[in-house]
């Protein structure tokens, strides 16, 4: 075993407890792929979803979600708002908050995304921070980009995230 996977492992059985945030103005709990499949993938993974709600994108309404409900949880994701539109705020909203920002989230989610999408990945703020001690993503809309960033990049490491942030 190397030393990353050793180091990896002591938070692999670590079970977080999340919020899924799904920021539109037209999805419903009928229409709401998205965060289904956040929520699915999360406890599939062991993980708690002990929150979810779809909100206006508006950005005061964002921030002020994940203030509320954030200090009772592990971490909040979030999916839709993160593009280029007018409406697409949820970056604004969360960045503010950020106590320590990883960087490599986005950067290695674009790289990901540009091999399923090509260039038009460069559209795409999706984002990871620590928030007091606590997780924060901001995840594009579409299912297919959810689907990518939870199987490759967050669902292998929340456990050691989680470990580091509690430790």
């Amino acid at each position: 075993m190397s030393v990353h996977e050793q180091h990896r492992g002591h938070g692999a059985h670590l079970h977080l407890k999340f919020g899924v945030l799904t920021a539109s103005d037209s999805r419903t709990a009928a229409t709401d792929t998205s965060g289904d499949l956040i929520r699915k993938a999360l406890a599939e993974a062991g993980h708690e979803v002990a929150f979810s709600a779809i909100l206006r994108d508006d950005l005061e309404e964002l921030r002020a979600a994940v203030r509320e409900h954030l200090p009772r949880l592990d971490g909040i994701i979030i999916t839709g708002g993160t593009g280029i539109g007018p409406r697409d705020v949820t970056i604004e909203a969360i960045r503010p908050l950020i106590d320590k920002e990883l960087e490599g989230f986005g950067e290695l989610f674009r790289m990901l995304s540009f091999q399923e999408i090509g260039s038009a990945a460069i559209m795409s703020r999706a984002l990871a921070g620590i928030v007091n001690r606590r997780l924060v993503v901001a995840l594009p809309g579409s299912p297919a980009a959810c689907r990518l960033a939870l199987e490759r990049l967050l669902i292998p490491e929340l456990g050691h995230i989680g470990s580091l942030l509690k430790g």
